[in-house]
């Protein structure tokens, strides 16, 4: 059996070191054909393009002979001769890469500059490993018009818990979909304890190590907000059927309930190799991708229900998410210009979410979902939010 081509956007992230990690461990199941990254770690970008072989690499922005010198010097340093792939620069560097010819197209790209990247690995009929749900999100309608049938396959650890769990059972005998979440570094505050959190605390993350953006997302819920919404356009189930659920440990990644009562959960020891294998190797599993659990130790698992009016992004997301068009894309980009707000010491906490809301009551949609309406709607959110925020503060 030949490897599978496997492409991989956002490569110097989190999911994507991560990704080439997964591949390092079964050769014989996959192969890294491209690469891309935003540009800021050209050293690194080099490393991975001479370690995997790529035979075209992607960045964003950067100097392109520049990171040629780099590849020739990792190259050197590794003994690989004769290795030169070929370099794409500018804003469409990881379109131009997720358009090559290959199996899977990972896109581990963090934020709605994923779009384009999702729709062109879609043009191209390969697997698409998705681990930028912002790209779905924001496209909604449009993305999963481009999409066959099982075409994507989700990289999230809750949406690939729940494609599991979904084995179980046909379509007709899902009641509802139950995404965990971890509860963030804030779990058990009321809302007027988050008033002067600081952004030091909210990027404590108790379980995952992520990004500024993400993991403040997380001790916000605004990323289980986004989660929900992406839930729903990837597994076809109505919002009001989609439930959260607080579970400090983040064992059990997420569940399904079906129609007789029966609750199907998928449990794993925190890992993102296990998602991540899973997306590359899909429908098949990747043998010892990662830990499981160990039954010799004593443990508990507890969960509690979410406090939405300490938390209130959720719900915020699943009325945007209601609305359709561009309303999701205006929560998304709003948040990201309120989050660096808050990281920049303008505004609180509670304030994040409370803009939000704001700029949201205030958008009125676009008639046609495309590219350009997206970019437009969150181009004008970003605006208003910091219109908003310029105001607050006179």
């Amino acid at each position: 059996m030949q490897p599978r081509k496997i492409v991989i956007l956002g490569s110097t992230g989190s999911i994507g070191t991560q990704a080439i990690e997964v591949v390092d461990a079964a050769p014989h199941r996959f192969e890294v054909v491209a690469l891309s990254a935003g540009g800021g770690n050209l050293q690194l970008m080099a490393q991975q393009a001479v370690h995997t072989r790529a035979q075209a690499v992607g960045i964003a922005q950067g100097d392109p002979a520049t990171l040629r010198q780099l590849i020739d010097a990792a190259a050197s340093a590794a003994g690989v001769r004769d290795f030169a792939p070929e370099i794409f620069v500018g804003p469409d560097a990881s379109t131009q890469i997720a358009a090559i010819e290959c199996d899977v197209v990972l896109n581990g790209i963090t934020g709605s500059i994923g779009l384009a990247p999702t729709l062109a690995a879609l043009g191209t009929g390969a697997t698409l490993a998705l681990a930028n749900k912002e790209s779905l999100i924001v496209g909604g309608a449009m993305v999963k018009a481009a999409a066959r049938p099982g075409q994507i396959v989700p990289v999230d650890s809750e949406h690939s818990a729940i494609a599991q769990c979904l084995r179980s059972g046909t379509e007709q005998e899902v009641e509802k979909l139950i995404l965990t979440a971890s509860g963030g570094p804030f779990r058990g505050r009321t809302r007027e304890q988050l008033h002067d959190v600081t952004p030091r605390e909210a990027l404590a993350h108790p379980t995952w190590d992520m990004g500024l953006m993400v993991t403040t997302n997380s001790a916000s819920l605004v990323n289980k907000g986004l989660e929900v919404i992406e839930a729903h356009l990837l597994f076809d189930v109505p919002l009001d059927r989609i439930d959260v659920v607080v579970h400090p440990q983040s064992v059990v990644h997420s569940m399904v309930q079906f129609v007789d009562g029966s609750i199907i959960a998928q449990a794993s020891p925190p890992d993102m190799r296990l998602p991540i294998a899973l997306g590359l190797g899909w429908p098949d599993r990747v043998p010892r991708a990662a830990q499981a659990c160990d039954w010799t130790q004593a443990t508990s698992w507890t969960f509690e229900p979410l406090d939405t009016v300490a938390f209130p992004a959720v719900d915020l997301a699943k009325d945007a998410a209601k609305q359709g068009s561009t309303f999701p894309a205006v929560f998304n980009a709003a948040n990201e210009e309120a989050v660096q707000a808050f990281h920049a010491g303008r505004i609180r906490f509670t304030d994040i979410v409370d803009t939000v809301e704001s700029v949201l009551s205030e958008h009125s949609g676009s008639s046609e979902l495309t590219v350009e309406s997206v970019l437009d709607a969150e181009k004008w959110a970003r605006a208003r939010t910091l219109d908003r925020l310029a105001s607050s503060a006179q």
